[in-house]
């Protein structure tokens, strides 16, 4: 891995032989996502590397700017790269604030974001506003990216010139995220909700190897915003710093989040050292460094990935074998169960159950897709 040359102390981070194959995996492209940065532009998918496309939206307000704000985990991924993935945004990282030891950001949002009132938007010029629904299509739809994904302009004969360190988005420029996600993929991983719980990587093929421990288990649930625009037992995001995790049903609010070492003793997760809510999580051997940025939790491998219509589509075994989902085993019962149901008012205090909600969970386990090729 090459260090990131806008954040000087990112350096090798991560990369512990526990889980080097999975940071330096053969890549294979899924399918594209151009957008049209002006307003009306459309916003198109293609699944056969560019040779046609297919409209999925419009963009409604176009990015001009870059925020200097972006959140703290955002650093640790490469410039130019997609450092966020979820059913409510899509951050891209263009350079590193020093200053605020933050990462330089510009969003592609969802439609639920946007308000003719430009002051009620945060901040409006750093944000490509679409008409695309949250939770739908590449906002936790099937067309979703990674993190990590290189984000390109095209010129006009489609030739891809990926964004450099400082790139600020402009009228105009046509925007191009080459979705691709490792050839070889696991089958699952397992934590086990414990402090010294190890953590487990499967693979089809039947290897099956420890890379990591639980420092901190997670034992209750809480509100991530975002996480009603995900079932229950879904991934809601994934940064280089976060898993989260919905709990709740389409419309209400409830989570967890699972969260690396470092990133936990962050100003901006201050609450993850004293609340429930996080399970933390770092490498096998405490001689390691911590996982911020890394393959497979915080890059490459988990994408936000549900449609509750699925089952209605033609390709519906397909499209049901490509989700992931999150399951959990309890202390007192034999085999795998589904993601219990949680979820609470966004404006009234946090109530007392959910702070012990899920302390009788031993383990908890994330399932992968299933795609052919991984089968080789």
């Amino acid at each position: 891995m090459t260090a990131n040359a806008s954040y000087p102390v990112l350096k090798e981070i991560g990369t512990s032989e526990s889980i080097a194959p999975e940071n330096r995996p053969m890549m294979k492209e899924m399918y594209r996502i151009r957008i049209a940065n002006t307003a009306g532009g459309t916003i198109e998918v293609s699944e056969n590397k560019g040779q046609s496309w297919e409209a999925i939206g419009r963009v409604i307000v176009p990015a001009k700017e870059i925020s200097d704000q972006g959140y703290t985990a955002s650093k640790w991924i490469n410039d130019g790269d997609v450092a966020a993935t979820a059913v409510n945004a899509i951050h891209i990282k263009t350079d590193y604030n020093a200053a605020d030891d933050k990462g330089i950001i510009f969003n592609l949002l969802p439609v639920e974001y946007y308000s003719p009132d430009p002051t009620t938007r945060g901040t409006p010029e750093a944000a490509i506003y679409s008409d695309i629904k949250a939770g739908q299509s590449i906002f936790g739809g099937g067309y979703s990216p990674f993190v990590g994904n290189t984000v390109s302009t095209s010129d006009a004969n489609g030739d891809l010139y990926p964004i450099n360190t400082g790139y600020i988005p402009k009228i105009g420029d046509i925007l191009v995220i080459a979705v691709e996600r490792p050839a070889r993929y696991p089958k699952e991983i397992v934590f086990e909700n414990r402090f010294g719980g190890l953590i487990t990587i499967k693979y089809i093929d039947g290897e099956k190897r420890y890379i990591g421990q639980v420092l901190r288990p997670v034992e209750g649930v809480g509100r991530f915003l975002g996480s009603e625009y995900a079932d229950v037992g879904r991934i809601r995001a994934n940064h280089a710093g976060v898993i989260c995790i919905a709990t709740s049903p389409l419309g209400l609010i409830g989570g967890f989040q699972i969260i690396p070492a470092g990133h936990g003793m962050s100003k901006e997760m201050i609450t993850a050292r004293t609340l429930t809510q996080w399970m933390v999580i770092g490498p096998v051997s405490a001689l390691d460094p911590s996982f911020e940025g890394m393959a497979p939790f915080f890059k490459y491998y988990l994408q936000p990935k549900y449609n509750d219509d699925d089952i209605e589509k033609p390709d519906w075994k397909k499209r049901l074998l490509e989700r992931f989902l999150v399951e959990v085993k309890y202390r007192d019962k034999e085999g795998w169960q589904m993601m219990p149901e949680y979820y609470m008012s966004l404006n009234k205090p946090l109530p007392k159950w959910a702070n012990t909600a899920m302390e009788d969970v031993s383990e908890i386990r994330i399932l992968f897709p299933i795609y052919t090729e991984a089968k080789t």
